[in-house]
C-alpha cells in the first residue's frame, strides 16, 4: 500500500464533503456523488470534480495537496462546509486544515472506485451506484441490502467491497460487524467483484 493512502484518502473524502457535497446540497438539495475517470463528481449543480490531484469546476483547476477545503472551495467560487443537518459521521476535516495527495495513492483509490461502478452497475443494472460523502463508499441498495466498495476506513485501511444486508445475518460468508467484506486486492477484476456480489445475494 502506498504511505500515504490514509492522508490521501483523508482528503478526497474531506474534498467530497466540504467542497462537493455540500455546496451541491445547498444549491441543488442532493448529497449523491458519482464516480469518474481519475475521481468522483457532482450529480447536479455546481459542477464540480475531483480529478486525480487537481478539484476542477470548468476550466479552472486547483491542486488540492497542500491547500485546505476552504481555499480549494474559494478557488472555485463555491462556500465551503458539509450538508447541513443530515449526518453526523464524515471525515471530521476542519475546513482549514492542510490536505495532502499522493499519486499512487490517488491512482489507486481512483482503480477502486472504478472497478466497484463498473461491477455494481453490471451486478444490479437498474440501480445508479452513488458516491456517499458521509462514509465516501461507493453502493446500491437491491432488496435491503447494501453492496459497495470503500477506498478503505476504520475497519479495513485498503480499498475493500463489502455486502451489508439491513438486518444481521449469520453464516460463513458474513464475516464483518457488518455483513461480508473482501479486500480489493482479492479481486482483482469486474467479474471477481460481481461473484462476490452474486454470492452476497445468495447468502441472505
Amino acid at each position: 500500500m502506498p504511505d500515504d493512502l490514509a492522508a490521501t484518502r483523508r482528503s478526497w473524502h474531506a474534498a467530497a464533503e466540504l467542497v462537493l457535497a455540500g455546496p451541491q446540497h445547498r444549491r441543488s438539495g442532493t448529497i449523491r456523488l458519482r464516480v469518474t475517470p481519475g475521481g468522483f463528481a457532482t450529480t447536479k449543480p455546481p459542477e464540480l470534480a475531483v480529478d486525480g490531484g487537481d478539484l476542477v469546476a470548468g476550466d479552472n483547476r486547483v491542486a488540492i495537496d497542500g491547500r485546505t477545503c476552504a481555499q480549494l472551495a474559494a478557488a472555485l467560487g463555491v462556500d465551503v462546509g458539509p450538508p447541513a443537518d443530515l449526518y453526523h459521521d464524515g471525515p471530521g476535516v476542519d475546513p482549514d486544515e492542510p490536505l495532502r495527495y499522493g499519486d499512487k495513492a490517488g491512482a489507486m483509490l481512483a482503480a477502486a472506485f472504478e472497478l466497484g461502478d463498473a461491477a455494481l452497475r453490471r451486478f444490479a443494472p437498474g440501480q445508479t451506484p452513488v458516491l456517499w460523502p458521509e462514509h465516501f463508499d461507493l453502493g446500491v441498495s437491491v432488496g435491503e441490502v447494501n453492496y459497495g466498495v470503500s477506498p478503505g476506513d476504520g475497519y479495513l485501511d485498503e480499498p475493500y467491497a463489502y455486502v451489508g444486508p439491513w438486518t444481521p445475518r449469520e453464516g460463513p460468508f458474513w464475516t464483518a460487524p457488518f455483513g461480508a467484506a473482501r479486500p480489493l486486492s482479492q479481486l482483482d477484476d469486474v467479474d471477481a467483484l460481481v461473484a462476490f456480489f452474486t454470492e452476497g445475494r445468495a447468502s441472505v
